[in-house]
């Protein structure tokens, strides 16, 4: 599977110490439209794979991350480069939406 499963414990290594671009979906289990987009994530993960990392980190399990972030509503995307959160979209959008977001997060 292209999509990576990060914790608080490997997020520093997984995401903020990667050298391409990583797409973080903070979600949980219970959440209803973190499931509506969950095959869209992978999807993406696989169109991307080699530009893009995406991974998925669950907010219940991993309490630290999402509140270094400000999570407040999930789902969450969060866009990082060189380590540092360039772009975010919150609640379960359209697929086009977030390439537009992958686009200009690749571009720049």
């Amino acid at each position: 599977m292209a999509v990576c499963q990060v914790t608080d414990q490997n997020f520093e290594q997984e995401v903020l110490k990667s050298e391409i671009p990583v797409l973080v979906d903070f979600w949980a289990a219970w959440c209803g439209p973190c499931r509506a987009i969950a095959p869209v994530i992978e999807e993406l993960a696989e169109e991307y794979q080699g530009k893009l990392k995406v991974c998925k980190l669950n907010v219940d399990e991993n309490p630290v991350t999402p509140g270094r972030y400000g999570i407040r509503a999930i789902p969450t995307l969060i866009f990082f480069k060189n380590g540092q959160p360039v772009e975010s979209i919150t609640g379960a959008v359209a697929k086009s939406t977030i390439e537009a977001v992958i686009s200009k997060v690749l571009a720049a």
